[in-house]
């Protein structure tokens, strides 16, 4: 079996975009602002497969700020949705992403800024929102590299915070804690030997990064760390096997070619527990396994089933459908999280969130300041990188081509 490889020309662009996409910018759909108000932007993509989400992700945004009455204390916000997908190809737009971070920082009502979907994306609009000192929350960027150092990229966090001052936070966990909680469900799975593989590209490489120091924090013991290539592809499987592995994990993308190295792996190994995490947790890798081998696969993502969230999400699972008839998309109640978080914020700063720096810091200010917050996605802090202390991921297991819920996983992620 032959590995597809992605280059590293283009970068994360080519790669990360295939997973989940950034672009273009389209104000058709744009909530205007209104003279004397407080501005909240949001970037996501709104073309192509991410359509389905991103939109629920929307009308998350809107249902909350429609509970607040269109108010943060004292405050009247407008929304403004910008689309942070290419018209053209329903793909990802780099320039689209930019110009949507330009754009709220250039707006002087701009109080806050709701995104991006992926980490990709907020690698760009970030550095352009530290500049101009604005709030931002995204509902669903995992990269550690975008808060923190440990596991991250040479330079990350630190290259996207031009003026030294941290603006940015998440609502979802983020990858150390997904690491943590891999190792868990290992340990749940009675695992006593991991041996791990990477796609060598940085979301890969940082997931087998974490997992290897997780695992040693709790004594399971890791028998290999090894990047894929092509020419190792074939014997990778083998070396596995002689390793005396009963447990296997992939860091990486479906699309470096991980179905064909489950399949691999499985081959040489019968019976051994295969794990992976979010970069496969879709339906492009889980429709390639038939029920016998997708037994043996467990993977964990950021979000849960909506029985699993506090009671009082429940009333915005009913509310929501009740609504826009339908139940909401998976990221949706992160959204409906990230706009509640920034309104608080808002709300926090009282008389000192006016559209000006002072204004901006007392607002980024409040909201590094949450500390025990009761939210639909549990009680929880935001910490001195911006990350949530949310713990919870979900483990799933494959059945009929798709993602089945198993667990809640408790992680235990380190608090450096």
């Amino acid at each position: 079996m032959k590995l597809r490889r992605f280059a590293l020309s283009s970068c994360l662009v080519a790669v990360l975009s295939l997973v989940i996409a950034a672009g273009g910018g389209d104000d058709d759909d744009a909530r205007s602002a209104e003279g004397g108000t407080l501005t909240i932007y949001s970037s996501l993509p709104l073309q192509g497969d991410f359509l389905p989400q991103s939109e629920d992700i929307v009308r998350a945004f809107e249902l909350a700020l429609e509970q607040h009455g269109g108010q943060a204390g004292d405050a009247t916000i407008a929304y403004v949705s910008l689309d942070g997908a290419s018209v053209e190809t329903g793909g990802p737009d780099p320039d689209a992403v930019s110009a949507n971070a330009e754009r709220a920082a250039g707006d002087e009502t701009t109080i806050a800024y709701l995104g991006e979907f992926n980490s990709f994306a907020s690698r760009i609009s970030i550095p352009i929102l530290n500049e101009a000192g604005i709030l931002q929350i995204s509902p669903s960027n995992t990269s550690v590299g975008l808060t923190r150092a440990e596991g991250a990229e040479a330079g990350e966090p630190d290259m996207y915070y031009p003026t030294g001052e941290r603006t940015y936070g998440r609502v979802v966990p983020a990858e150390h804690t997904q690491a943590a909680a891999l190792v868990a469900y290992m340990k749940g799975q009675e695992c006593t030997g991991v041996y791990i593989l990477h796609d060598d590209l940085p979301y890969g490489m940082g997931m087998a990064e974490m997992v290897e120091a997780y695992a040693a924090e709790q004594q399971l013991e890791v028998l290999g760390n090894d990047a894929i290539t092509e020419e190792n592809f074939n014997g990778l499987p083998g070396t596995i096997q002689a390793s005396g592995a009963d447990c296997f994990f992939y860091g990486g993308f479906t699309q470096s070619g991980a179905a064909e190295m489950f399949h691999a792996v499985a081959d040489a190994n019968p019976g051994i527990k295969m794990f992976g995490a979010d970069g496969v947790a879709e339906a492009a890798f889980t429709e390639q396994f038939g029920p016998e081998l997708a037994a043996q696969i467990f993977i964990t993502n950021p979000t849960l089933p909506a029985d699993e969230y506090p009671e009082s999400a429940q009333a915005f699972f009913d509310e929501f459908e009740s609504t826009y008839g339908h139940a909401p998309e998976p990221y949706a109640i992160y959204g409906y999280e990230a706009m509640n978080v920034a309104l608080l914020a808002i709300e926090n700063a009282g008389e000192q969130a006016t559209p000006d720096a002072a204004g901006r810091a007392a607002v980024v200010a409040q909201f590094f300041q949450i500390e025990d917050r009761e939210s639909v996605l549990g009680t929880y802090s935001i910490d001195q990188n911006g990350d949530t202390t949310l713990t919870d991921f979900g483990g799933y297991m494959v059945k009929d081509g798709a993602l089945v819920f198993d667990e809640v996983i408790e992680a235990a992620p380190s608090s450096g």
